[in-house]
């Protein structure tokens, strides 16, 4: 595979403590750092909280930075289900309240986006920000031209029970690798955090509690289609494509959203927080200090 030269973190960054908290009935292994206002991190697949390890210090100079292993995934619960967008957001409220927070800015990617996007509509007391990257909202309209030769093969092929965790168990590597390498424009990841993803998804259970999001994706739809048909986001809102998601994000939440500004980051990958940190931190940085709440342009 190929890894990344210019960037040689640990997997675990300095300052970073690792705890167990118990929320919405799971124990969830979360990396604080920081202080100061809370900054949630919702990661996606194939990744833990260590997806955000060259964003956390640059963060952490001024946030309370909070990044949890998902439900099922690293070292958190391998739960039986709730693996749902709404479940998902319950977990993260849950979190929160739990570490005694009030209020908190939730950045979401890939399969973090929608239920960082519920949890705002639902409770827009609590979620001050949001910014979403890298997915799709269900079934929302303005993905047309993303989705016009249909899905990745990969979601049809982990969305039936039992079978990609089978075919897999055993070559779990390469097949991490191959979402790494993708998801880098073939550039990659540093070798330890690599290790890592590939660690916590090693195991037929470990397969079984990833693919779950996949399978429960046609709830997640529903869940994200009544929200948006009870309520409008309000909550100011940034949302940053790359390859391959593009505008289809932001294009999907334009009509919903009250105050929305875009990004899309060139010459970048799938997955913006190891391949581009220091472009996404120069979108984050001025966004999550930001007090405007008035609806911003698209850039």
């Amino acid at each position: 595979m190929p890894v990344a030269p210019h960037r040689t973190p640990s997997p675990r960054p300095s300052g970073v403590e690792l705890r167990r908290v118990a929320a919405n009935g799971v124990d969830l292994n979360v990396a604080l750092a920081g202080e100061g206002p809370a900054v949630l991190l919702l990661h996606g697949f194939p990744h833990t909280w260590q997806l955000w390890t060259d964003v956390l210090d640059g963060l952490a100079g001024q946030y309370r930075v909070i990044a949890p292993d998902l439900r099922g995934t690293g070292a958190s619960t391998r739960a039986t289900g709730g693996y749902d967008a709404g479940t998902l957001a319950t977990d993260a409220e849950a979190l929160l309240d739990a570490l005694g927070e009030s209020s908190a800015a939730v950045v979401g990617i890939d399969a973090g986006t929608p239920p960082a996007l519920l949890l705002a509509m639902r409770r827009p007391d609590l979620v001050r920000q949001l910014v979403v990257m890298e997915s799709l909202l269900g079934g929302l309209p303005g993905a047309e031209e993303f989705l016009a030769h249909g899905a990745p093969w990969w979601f049809g092929f982990h969305a039936v029970p039992g079978l990609a965790e089978n075919v897999l168990t055993g070559q779990e590597a390469q097949y991490i690798d191959w979402f790494l390498s993708a998801g880098s424009l073939g550039e990659g990841v540093d070798p330890a955090v690599r290790d890592a993803f590939v660690r916590a998804y090693t195991g037929t259970e470990a397969l079984r509690c990833a693919f779950s999001y996949y399978r429960a994706l046609p709830t997640s739809a529903e869940q994200i289609q009544e929200a948006a048909g009870k309520g409008r986001l309000t909550v100011p809102t940034m949302a940053i494509g790359s390859h391959p998601v593009g505008r289809a994000l932001e294009q999907q939440l334009r009509p919903l959203s009250d105050h929305l500004v875009g990004h899309l980051i060139e010459d970048c990958g799938h997955i913006i927080p190891l391949q581009r940190p220091e472009r996404l931190l120069s979108l984050l940085e001025p966004f999550l200090a930001s007090t405007v709440t008035t609806a911003q342009p698209s850039i």
